[in-house]
């Protein structure tokens, strides 16, 4: 069963250059309901078309000026929701064809019957209201699958941060074990190893009294130097593992990094490095042990300036947003290798021919110790990055 379009709030727009043809039909159409519109020429029909937009045209073939044909084109071009029927007195079918190829849904000859007018006008509206429904549906199908798209990525990338995040509290959890586990065995190993040595030391000690051979006392000294070596392992063993005695004091972030700048003078002299100081902003004095906090800047100094050759570039950024103060050490060396990133806070970790491997483990759990954290922010053929951020409500 067809349904009947209702002329109600329909507007049609008759085009035609025979004044008895524009009133005859603007009086049939009017009678079945439809507001109508009337033009003796395509130009002042486009102006209708503009204003008022008529969801059919009656449109006549054969027009002095713009023709029926050219006139169709121009308004499926400019008005593709205006839907035309043409009038036309030659009913060749190559003319239908041609109309209709050149976007028209209709024609219609003269004279018509007024009943087949009324149907074939039903008939093209029917059409529109259908083609016009599934454009909506179609635009309103794309809208959707455009925010289905949206949201599809906006998902993907939640999922691959919360990933991102999860990798690296997993991380930092494997990280507290090792350094856990490294206080426990730390702490057996100074007890087992410190008595020992403070015995190896005191008879080393008498017997150098009682030796009086240059070449020997030589080497009770280099005994002694390698006990006192043994000893500072296990200090920073212990260091790395479990907090020392501390003393909380105002500390400026600014001014510890420029004294332990200061004492790096002579190596930094020495081969010619260039320290960029980018102080953005200065936090305020946080409440923590300077010791301490020193012992992040010699460990990540000392490793830059190793790294490096001569004329290198250290740069040090701080800056804060007020409740966090964020660090970045710089270094123009040539960077950490990929592999070897996931362990470089691992406690005996070191790529060097000297050094314990203990420096960054120290520096992580002195960062771990005030609520920061740690990381390297980027690491290539051209230096690397850290980056670290202290809560300026230190968790000390």
């Amino acid at each position: 069963m067809k349904t009947k379009v209702s002329p109600k709030n329909q507007n049609i727009l008759i085009i035609d250059d025979e004044k008895v043809i524009l009133d005859l039909t603007s009086i049939i159409l009017r009678n079945r309901g439809y507001t109508v519109f009337t033009a003796g020429d395509a130009a002042d029909g486009f102006d209708i078309i503009e204003n008022s937009h008529p969801e059919l045209v009656l449109l006549d073939y054969m027009m002095p000026g713009i023709d029926g044909l050219t006139a169709l084109k121009i308004i499926r071009e400019r008005y593709p929701d205006t839907y035309v029927i043409m009038f036309t007195g030659k009913g060749s079918e190559e003319i239908a064809v041609e109309l209709m190829k050149a976007g028209a849904y209709d024609y219609i000859l003269k004279p018509f019957n007024n009943q087949d007018l009324a149907d074939r006008i039903e008939h093209v509206l029917r059409i529109r209201e259908v083609e016009i429904s599934n454009k909506a549906l179609m635009k309103e199908r794309e809208r959707l699958l455009g925010e289905i798209e949206l949201w599809n990525r906006q998902l993907e990338i939640r999922v691959q941060e919360k990933t991102e995040a999860l990798q690296k509290v997993q991380a930092e959890n494997v990280q507290a074990e090792k350094l856990a586990s490294l206080g426990y065995l730390s702490a057996g190993v100074a007890h087992e190893i410190r008595n020992p040595l403070n015995s190896i030391t005191l008879f080393v000690q008498l017997i150098k009294t009682g030796v009086d051979d240059p070449e020997l006392c030589g080497y009770i000294d280099k005994i002694l130097k390698e006990v006192d070596r043994i000893d500072t392992i296990v200090r920073k063993l212990l260091d790395a593992s479990k907090r020392p005695r501390f003393e909380l004091k105002e500390v400026m972030i600014d001014q510890l990094i420029d004294q332990t700048l200061e004492a790096f003078r002579p190596q930094i002299d020495q081969n010619r490095i260039v320290v960029e100081r980018d102080f953005r902003n200065i936090p305020p004095a946080i409440q923590a042990d300077p010791t301490e906090l020193e012992q992040i800047f010699i460990n990540l100094f000392l490793n830059s300036i190793h790294e490096m050759p001569k004329d290198g570039r250290l740069k040090i950024q701080l800056e804060h947003d007020g409740k966090e103060i964020v660090i970045r050490v710089s270094d123009t060396g040539g960077g950490i290798p990929k592999e070897n990133l996931a362990n470089i806070f691992d406690p005996f970790f070191t790529t060097k021919n000297k050094g314990s491997g203990l420096g960054l483990s120290v520096v992580l759990r002195i960062v771990k110790t005030y609520g920061g954290k740690i990381g390297v922010e980027k690491s290539d053929k051209t230096g690397t990055t850290f980056c670290i951020v202290l809560p300026l409500q230190a968790a000390a």
